[in-house]
């Protein structure tokens, strides 16, 4: 799936961008949305595991953990890392599309801009002394 978030109206719409636009309105049907979102990666790797509603994606990652401890995999379990909140959706979906893209972001996350704000008035806002 060629999979896209796009921001609107506060709230984060997922959308596969294979699906053909509805001829009455133009849009494309809206696979998830939600008002904050989280994904799953391998902290070791990037490797991104999954995404979506943060209810969903802490579920997954808590049973994906017990599942690698139960079966020996201690460092595995421990490797698989969620973030979660309103992250922006530029960053979001390079983390679908760039192989370990997401391991990139984490490190950078302290200084990733506010998901909600888009990046002209989170730059807007800033002073310089």
């Amino acid at each position: 799936m060629d999979l896209q978030y796009q921001l609107k109206s506060g709230s984060y719409y997922l959308y596969d961008m294979r699906d053909e636009p509805s001829r009455a309105t133009g849009e494309r049907r809206c696979r998830l949305k939600t008002d904050d979102v989280a994904i799953a990666f391998d902290a070791s790797t990037g490797v991104l595991h999954q995404h979506g509603s943060p209810l969903r994606i802490h579920s997954w990652a808590m049973g994906a953990r017990r599942r690698l401890r139960a079966a020996g995999a201690q460092d595995a379990a421990n490797d698989i890392v969620v973030v979660s909140g309103p992250l922006p959706v530029e960053e979001l979906n390079k983390c679908l599309h760039i192989a370990g893209y997401a391991r990139r972001m984490f490190n950078r996350l302290a200084s990733v801009p506010h998901g909600k704000f888009p990046r002209s008035s989170a730059r807007a806002g800033r002073t310089t002394h």
